[in-house]
């Protein structure tokens, strides 16, 4: 169950039909997950792909940008972005250890589908965060074929949350956590436009989590902590990807990114040495840029853009700051108590539990105390 359905309503705004990055008109998401044991070694970790259009983006790019909060992670495919202002292709969440992997498997799949095989290159994204706690991370399970699964689950309905796919062994301010998304859609005076916000989220210390602004971590220090004896509570990372199909310039999509950071914060995280907060947004909102083939020289020479007024771009940092922060939420609620193989306790945040603690910080549903 989801933040909305015990009554757990973030900001003002509304969300789509599913409240997930898919109620982007074309955007879609699936996941591969491995959950098991090899060699006695416990293998929870996977794939998640986010594709921006239906079909290889190189042909239709958005355009797009990126915001770094806390830089001790990686992405790959990111300079470019920061260049040329383009997205040409998916973008994947894994593991730390399989960004190469998963980054390999992609460029293949572009291969195989060009409809131009001699086009040059492509420069995947591909997100990552740490899940070594309760995964063997050092096992580099993640391979081809389980990007090839992930690929072929994609999908523009209702995105499944929690230990899935790159989230499968996440850990989120003290509890599980992984993949979460919600999304925002503005009534038709603010331009009618849809935000959605996809996290893989492995952030955070229990202590500083709050919810709907009540800081219910404080009143949650009972249950189990993963990091009571070794390692750092926060020691992981949360990657933020946002859609939206108002028509954002370059620039204006890495403004958007850069209100993840609120998202973040508002649910008590982004303040970690540790963590890898990197961010990015992209707008389906131009149609009509030329396909990223640079193999060819009958393209146009110009291109006709839309963007939306900067006087007009506030309700959109609003959308993109309430879909993280409910997205990181719903990813907490998704999680299940897991054990790590050295028998330290993950606990999940069932949602009565959280309501609990909400009415202990004097919370209503509503939000109104």
């Amino acid at each position: 169950m989801r933040a909305r359905d015990f009554g757990i309503t973030l900001g003002l705004g509304q969300p789509g039909p599913h409240n997930a990055i898919t109620d982007v008109p074309g955007v879609r998401v699936g996941h591969a997950t491995l959950d098991g044991v090899h060699e006695g070694k416990p293998v929870r970790t996977g794939v998640s792909v986010i594709e921006p259009r239906p079909g290889a983006a190189r042909y239709q790019p958005c355009f797009a940008g990126c915001h770094v909060l806390n830089g001790n992670g990686d992405a790959t495919g990111l300079e470019w972005i920061r260049e040329a202002g383009l997205l040409t292709t998916a973008i994947a969440t894994t593991n730390t250890h399989s960004v190469g992997v998963v980054r390999d498997a992609l460029i293949a799949h572009e291969h195989a589908t060009l409809a131009d095989p001699s086009t040059y290159w492509c420069m995947p994204v591909v997100m990552e965060t740490y899940d070594g706690v309760l995964n063997d991370i050092w096992g580099q399970h993640v391979n081809a074929d389980l990007v090839q699964q992930a690929l072929g689950a994609v999908s523009d309905g209702p995105v499944a949350e929690g230990a899935v796919g790159g989230g499968t062994g996440m850990i989120c301010h003290e509890f599980k956590g992984g993949i979460g998304t919600a999304s925002r859609c503005l009534p038709g005076e603010q331009g009618g436009w849809t935000v959605g916000a996809f996290v893989q989220a492995n952030h955070g210390q229990r202590r500083e989590l709050r919810v709907d602004g009540y800081p219910v971590g404080r009143t949650l220090l009972d249950l189990p902590s993963p990091y009571a004896a070794q390692d750092t509570a926060g020691m992981g990372s949360i990657v933020v990807v946002l859609a939206t199909d108002a028509p954002l310039l370059p620039h204006q999509c890495q403004r958007l990114a850069q209100r993840a950071s609120l998202g973040i914060a508002r649910t008590g995280g982004g303040t970690d040495d540790s963590s890898g907060d990197i961010f990015l947004a992209f707008s389906t909102g131009n149609t009509g840029l030329a396909p990223a083939d640079y193999n060819r020289r009958d393209l146009p020479r110009t291109a006709q853009v839309a963007m939306v007024n900067n006087d007009h771009i506030s309700p959109l940092f609003a959308a993109a700051a309430e879909a993280v922060e409910e997205a990181i939420v719903n990813a907490l609620l998704a999680g299940r108590s897991m054990r790590s193989a050295d028998g330290r306790q993950v606990p999940g945040l069932s949602g009565e539990r959280l309501l609990k603690a909400l009415q202990a910080c004097g919370w209503r549903p509503g939000g109104m105390a």
